[in-house]
């Protein structure tokens, strides 16, 4: 698609005929080109859950705990991120906002590469890449708010669904190739020396020795194989929507305006991640938030009106009730995608050992299942349920499929932490491995299929000015999953009490069930089962 024709002037895909005519092909064209830029978004976001665990292995000289950090730097930048993402479809076009955010994620994509490369680079520099790989978090947000535009709503379910459901397959693809490319020298030269592993790893095809030759950095450099031809994609396939955006400007205009609103997430973010050193989690993000929001409101320029119009959303209770609700489902997919392989490592990697006068300390588990084995298989069930989750709540409507399966979650999540103790504290944890793992898969399958559940009511409930906003608001608040689970795992696992941040997620989702009966399913609800 040439420059003169990628901005439709008129769009009314509730008018049946205008639908079946012209806007199934464009929205089912922009929706293809769609997913996989997302596919990619939540690969760069989310591969340091595997990278940390694979320099752990390779003998890195950084603690547990700044592994873990890493990993939640990333889901912090991510979920602030799409705070700006969620605006800038009705301000720069959804053509020039997904073509630009997609070719950023190149920056910590080979950033990430040649860092791994060396060693002795310092954790900062990782930190900073961390930090910049959020960006693909951010996608998340404005991608969804672009592909709600282009469908009916009869359909926002499907739509929603697919691009969440499919985009998320990112996660389950950076899990199974970064172990794999890590294996061969890809690039040949230009890839740079392997690394010998200190302790043995994993694939999806097998065990790998301690010793083994492993170019780590591939881990960074695979992505920009699919990420150079996918900006192309985006360029010459995908349309703005007039109707949606009046004024986009010109494209270097619009990159402007994307360039400047991200720019405004990565330094609170930034602020987040120092505060952080100095204030309690539950006190870091809520300032985090507020900054962006605050931050945002003061942008001067052609800007402010757009942002100054979409913050309406903010007096819209629905906004709160189903952005509560999306960080149930959303927040724990992602939540515990970033948090398993380490919990993994750390859990079944060591066990309990007596000694003949009754000390116990815990040693490493000869035996230990391979986090890069089998950390993807939850992410993947919850991504390829996602769309039948929006399917069936078209067909029953959204909130009594949400209720079902938040019930789930909280049973899930008291068996999985019962399960995390009882191996924890294990002669052989091994043992607890298949149950971890069903109940994990468990929460993957309820958490995706209430994402899908969740895409249909946000649809369903905000007309079609609000809609996109308050999808990619709720999106970047419940992103923090990303942030929290990490750190409250990491924590109550060094602490000897894995079990305790599994039940408190389970207190908030009892909390979720109550919250979605009051809104949407008792006799005189807001809105009917959206």
């Amino acid at each position: 698609m040439t420059r003169k024709n990628a901005d439709i002037e008129h769009w009314d895909v509730e008018n049946e005929e205008f639908w079946e005519s012209e806007g199934k092909k464009v929205a089912n064209r922009n929706l293809w080109i769609s997913i996989p830029s997302l596919l990619l978004g939540f690969a760069v976001w989310l591969m340091w859950g595997m990278i940390t665990t694979q320099m752990q292995n390779l003998g890195f000289p950084f603690t547990v705990n700044q592994l873990f950090t890493l990993t939640a730097i990333a889901g912090l930048a991510g979920a602030t991120l799409r705070i700006p993402a969620s605006f800038m479809i009705r301000i720069a076009g959804g053509r020039n906002t997904i073509f630009l955010t997609t070719a950023l994620l190149m920056i910590p994509a080979m950033g990430t590469g040649i860092a791994l490369m060396n060693p002795d680079t310092p954790f900062w520099v990782f930190q900073a890449l961390a930090l910049l790989s959020g960006i693909g978090g951010g996608n998340f947000a404005n991608s969804m708010s672009n592909i709600s535009n282009f469908f009916p709503k009869k359909q926002q379910g499907y739509a929603l669904g697919m691009n969440a459901g499919l985009g998320n397959f990112g996660v389950t693809t950076m899990q199974i190739l970064i172990p794999l490319v890590m294996t061969v020298g890809l690039f040949g030269a230009l890839g740079g020396e392997p690394m010998a592993l200190e302790k043995a790893s994993g694939t999806l095809i097998g065990r790998i020795e301690a010793g083994t030759d492993t170019w780590i950095q591939n881990a960074g450099f695979v992505w920009m194989l699919f990420l150079i031809p996918l900006a192309f994609a985006g360029w010459f396939g995908m349309n703005n929507l007039r109707t949606i955006t009046p004024n986009p400007g010109t494209p270097l205009q619009a990159f402007g305006k994307i360039l400047g609103l991200y720019g405004v997430g990565v330094v609170t973010s930034i602020v987040g991640v120092v505060a952080l050193g100095f204030l309690n989690m539950w006190l870091a993000l809520p300032l985090t938030i507020v900054l962006t929001v605050v931050l945002l409101r003061l942008i001067p320029g052609d800007i402010k009106p757009g942002i100054k119009k979409q913050f309406e959303i903010f007096s819209n209770k629905h906004t709160w009730s189903m952005t509560v609700l999306y960080i149930a489902t959303f927040g724990s997919f992602i939540g515990f995608s970033a948090a398993l392989p380490l919990s993994i490592s750390v859990i079944f990697g060591n066990m309990m050992e007596v000694a003949a006068d009754g000390t116990v300390t815990r040693v490493a588990n000869p035996d230990a299942p391979s986090a890069l084995t089998w950390a993807w298989m939850g992410p993947f069930v919850g991504a390829l349920i996602r769309p039948v989750g929006g399917w069936i709540s078209d067909k029953l409507g959204g909130s009594i499929v949400t209720q079902v399966i938040t019930a789930i979650m909280v049973v899930g999540s008291v068996g999985a932490g019962y399960v995390m103790m009882l191996a924890y504290n294990a002669a052989d944890p091994n043992q607890y491995f298949w149950m971890f793992l069903l109940l994990f898969i468990v929460l993957f399958a309820a958490s995706g299929i209430g994402n899908g559940s969740t895409f249909r009511s946000i649809g369903f409930i905000f007309d079609p000015q609000q809609k996109g906003p308050a999808l990619g608001w709720s999106s970047a608040i419940a992103a923090y999953g990303s942030f929290i689970a990490p750190r409250v795992m990491g924590e109550q696992i060094k602490a000897g009490t894995p079990e305790l941040a599994m039940y408190g997620f389970a207190v908030f989702y009892a909390i979720c069930l109550v919250v979605n009966w009051w809104f949407y399913l008792r006799k005189n609800a807001y809105v009917k089962n959206p």
